[in-house]
């Protein structure tokens, strides 16, 4: 009963956080679509007089919904701002981004946002910019080697892993237990700094239980080198999984998926299927990342077990801000300068909170806070 009340007090700082974390949350975009000025005070359904300024928002990826609906917002927003938008995704192809932002800085930009492919792959791009007098903000995923950046808008990427790695040491009661447990690691990509904050935050939660024997790895695989998935690839993810099943698991179950990823739970969901592992009977705790529409509806269905609530609608916020103060000479909000050292400086950021969600708070996280309805998780 304690430990119940406890996570119901957890639940409600945590969500408190969000809500301070990144700015107010009616900041954001409604699960009806309807979007807010930047600062929630006008409607960004009527256009804003022109101000005559271009920003330019260079995305990695449609594959992943979250991608989709950080540019939406971004564009929604800054256009609600009276800014000409050029929004273009690079569908996971370094060089295809490369050209793009060499396009933008072409055409005019006035600021640039990015959310690289492959951040060592923009260093020469991310001088022109410089050159050109361009400012440059990191959006969610750091900049590296260059001194062109000027800002950066990310959530608390070693909190994210942190919080997965307390969900699972809660979940399984790591510190009481004399059980042991069997564990599997699938970790972000190497090219992304995130991925390795992400990953750090894990394993100060989790490597004391790797070491005194109460989780066991039976792969072995557990550094980052060995478990990073290269560009977030759900394929990769299921390959790795079906590997580790048949290799390692024949006689014993696996009991923990630790991933980094939504995109990962499905492959090893679908691994796990493939193996004949039932929901509700030896089904393995699975995390995972960004609570994507697919990732709650497994929440609910059991096949997943939790995730980590990104509102992205906040982050596209904080980040609008930032472009606004750039291209307006205002210094933004900056609450971290000292953990993203990105090998030239360390760059100036705004950190928002993550969440822990799953079957029993999705309700007061997710649907209460207006990310998903009801109707949208039903279908």
């Amino acid at each position: 009963m304690k430990k119940k009340i406890l996570s119901l007090m957890l639940t409600a700082v945590l969500a408190m956080g969000l809500a301070v974390g990144c700015g107010p949350a009616d900041n954001g975009q409604p699960a009806d679509g309807t979007a807010t000025t930047a600062d929630g005070s006008g409607d960004a359904s009527t256009p804003a007089a022109s101000t005559g300024k271009r920003v330019a928002v260079a995305m990695p990826t449609q594959s992943s919904e979250r991608w989709i609906n950080d540019g939406n917002n971004m564009k929604e927003k800054l256009e609600a701002l009276g800014y000409e938008v050029d929004l273009q995704y690079a569908e996971d192809d370094v060089q295809a981004q490369v050209s793009q932002i060499e396009n933008m800085i072409a055409s005019g930009a006035d600021c640039l946002v990015i959310a690289a492919v492959d951040s060592s792959a923009l260093v020469n791009v991310e001088q022109q910019a410089k050159e050109a007098n361009i400012p440059i903000i990191a959006y969610d995923r750091l900049l590296m080697d260059t001194d062109a950046v000027s800002y950066y808008a990310t959530f608390d990427n070693k909190g994210v892993g942190t919080a997965i790695g307390k969900y699972i040491e809660e979940a399984k009661d790591l510190a009481n237990t004399d059980e042991t447990y069997t564990i599997e690691f699938f970790m972000g990509s190497p090219d992304d700094n995130n991925a390795v904050m992400l990953y750090n935050g894990l394993m100060e939660v989790l490597q004391p239980y790797l070491d005194n024997g109460t989780l066991v790895c039976k792969s072995g695989r557990t550094s980052f080198e060995d478990t990073c998935i290269l560009r977030w690839s759900q394929e990769t993810a299921q390959q790795n999984c079906e590997n580790y099943l048949t290799g390692f698991y024949a006689d014993e179950k696996l009991d923990i998926c630790a991933t980094a990823f939504d995109g990962f739970a499905y492959g090893c969901k679908a691994a796990l299927e493939g193996a004949g592992y039932t929901v509700g009977k030896d089904w393995p705790l699975i995390t995972g990342q960004d609570a994507e529409l697919m990732a709650t509806k497994n929440i609910i269905a059991g096949s997943q077990t939790m995730s980590i609530y990104k509102d992205t609608r906040l982050l596209a916020d904080k980040c609008v801000t930032m472009v606004q103060a750039v291209l307006e000479g205002a210094d933004p909000e900056i609450n971290d300068e000292e953990q993203y050292d990105n090998g030239k400086l360390v760059v100036p950021s705004y950190l928002c909170t993550p969440v822990a969600v799953d079957k029993d708070n999705y309700k007061e996280i997710i649907v209460d806070g207006g990310y998903y309805t009801e109707e949208q998780l039903a279908e």
